[in-house]
C-alpha cells in the first residue's frame, strides 16, 4: 500500500475538478474529519481545464438561477476568502436570438431571472452591437443580455479549493486512480484503487464524464455521457473592442467567442459530435461549421487566423441538467456529475449541497429537478427530455 494512501476516510470524493475540489473543501470546512480527495491525474485536468470559465445566473429554470447566483457571489469574493486569484470579471452575457420563438422564449427567461434578481433585459439589435461591436445584425430580432454574468480562470479555483481543504484537514491525493468500489449489503464499505483501499461508508461520485464507469463498480447507471467540445484561440487582433461580453453566444446553433488575451476564444458545439471520449483536437470539419456561422453573426472574425486550441468533455444528461442526490440503491453513494457545460459556475453551490445531503441536513437549494432516478428508460434511450 502507498504511504500516502490511508487506511480509512470518513468521505472520499472521486475526482478533482472543480465539483469535487469544492465538495472536498465544504466537507472538511463543516468538520467532517477525514475528507479524502482521489484523482487519477493532476487536480483540474480533466474537463475544467478545458471551461471557458463562464459564470451565470442567466437560466431558464429558478433552481439553476439560484445555483448559478451562488456561484456569481462566491467567485466574486473568492481572491478575498480563499487568498487565491482567479480573474473574475463581470462582462455579461449576450445571446444573438435570430427567430421569434427563441425570442419569445428568452423574454419569458428574462421575466423569471429578473423575479430571482438578475438584472438581465431583452435588447435590440443595435445595442447588442453596441455591447458586443464584432456581431453583424444582420436577421437579428433582439438578444438578451445579461450584464452581471461573468466568467474567471476554472483551474485556479480548483487550486484555491484545494489548497483550503488541505488546511481544514482534507487529504487529496493525485495520480491515484479508483478501480472499484466494494459494498457489502447495498451499503458502500470501501474504494480500491490503484495504491491499495481506503475503508468508507460514503463515496462522492464527481468524476464528470467517466462518472458512468464510477457508478458501474456498485451496480449503479449514471446516465451521462462524454461529448467532445473544441475550442480555439485566434491569433492577435489588431483591433481589439475596448469592451466585449465575457461571453457573445449565438443561439441556437451555441457558437460563442469573448476576449482572450490579444485575442479571442471561440467555441463551437458541433451538433454532429458522435458520444465519446475522443480528446484529439481537430479543427478541419468543426472549423469549417464554425466559420459558416461565424461569416453571418460575426465577419470580422473570419480575418484572423486560429493560433492554438483543445478539446474537452463535456458529460451530458439526457436532460442536459445535473444529476446532485444520494443515491437510493446503494447505501453511502452521493453523485454530483452531469452538468452538460455547467459544472465550473455551479460548483460552489454543488460543494454545499453535498455537504448538507452528508449530513442529513435539507439543502438551501432545491434539487428535486436533479434527482438521480428522475429519467425514464426511454428518456435515457432518446435523449429528450428538457433542455436548459
Amino acid at each position: 500500500m502507498s504511504k500516502d494512501l490511508p487506511d480509512h476516510a470518513a468521505v472520499v470524493v472521486i475526482g478533482g475538478g472543480v465539483i469535487g475540489a469544492s465538495i472536498a473543501f465544504h466537507l472538511a470546512e463543516a468538520g467532517v474529519s477525514d475528507v479524502v480527495l482521489l484523482e487519477r491525474d493532476e487536480l483540474a485536468a480533466g474537463s475544467t481545464c478545458k471551461a471557458a470559465g463562464g459564470v451565470r445566473a442567466s437560466f431558464s429554470n429558478a433552481a439553476n438561477i439560484a445555483i448559478g447566483l451562488r456561484g456569481l457571489e462566491a467567485y466574486a469574493q473568492f481572491a478575498r476568502d480563499f487568498e487565491q486569484e482567479i480573474d473574475f470579471r463581470r462582462d455579461g452575457y449576450l445571446y444573438l436570438l435570430s427567430d421569434q420563438q427563441n425570442l419569445d422564449v428568452f423574454t419569458e427567461s428574462v421575466a423569471l431571472q429578473n423575479a430571482h434578481g438578475v438584472p438581465s433585459v431583452i435588447v435590440s439589435p443595435e445595442e447588442a452591437q453596441r455591447i458586443s461591436p464584432l456581431i453583424d445584425t444582420d436577421g437579428l430580432l433582439g438578444a438578451a443580455w445579461s450584464p452581471h454574468d461573468g466568467k474567471a480562470t476554472p483551474e485556479s479555483v480548483v487550486m484555491g479549493y484545494a489548497a483550503a481543504a488541505r488546511r481544514k484537514g482534507a487529504r487529496i491525493i493525485r495520480h491515484c486512480e479508483v478501480t472499484g468500489i466494494d459494498s457489502d449489503g447495498g451499503t458502500i464499505t470501501g474504494v480500491v484503487t490503484e495504491h491499495g483501499r481506503i475503508a468508507t461508508s460514503t463515496v462522492v461520485v464527481a468524476a464528470g464524464a467517466w462518472s458512468r464507469a464510477i457508478g458501474a463498480m456498485v451496480g449503479v447507471d449514471i446516465p451521462v455521457s462524454p461529448v467532445r467540445r473544441q475550442i480555439a484561440f485566434t491569433e492577435p487582433l489588431r483591433e481589439l473592442p475596448a469592451t466585449s461580453p465575457s461571453l457573445t453566444i449565438d443561439f441556437p446553433s451555441n457558437f460563442y467567442f469573448h476576449p482572450e488575451g490579444k485575442g479571442l476564444l471561440l467555441g463551437w458545439s458541433d451538433p454532429d459530435e458522435p458520444e465519446g471520449f475522443n480528446l484529439k483536437f481537430e479543427l478541419d470539419d468543426w472549423l469549417l461549421g464554425l466559420g459558416e456561422i461565424a461569416g453571418t453573426r460575426a465577419p470580422a472574425i473570419l480575418d484572423y487566423g486560429i493560433a492554438t486550441g483543445w478539446a474537452g468533455l463535456y458529460e451530458v444528461t439526457p436532460d442536459r441538467n445535473q444529476i446532485i442526490d444520494r443515491c437510493k440503491a446503494v447505501e453511502g453513494l452521493l453523485v454530483a456529475t452531469g452538468y452538460s457545460g455547467h459544472g465550473f459556475l455551479m460548483g460552489p453551490a454543488t460543494g454545499e449541497i453535498v455537504r448538507d445531503l452528508y449530513l442529513g441536513k435539507e439543502p438551501s437549494y432545491d434539487i428535486r429537478s436533479f434527482a438521480l432516478d428522475r429519467f425514464s428508460a426511454a428518456d435515457i434511450e432518446r435523449g429528450e427530455t428538457n433542455i436548459v
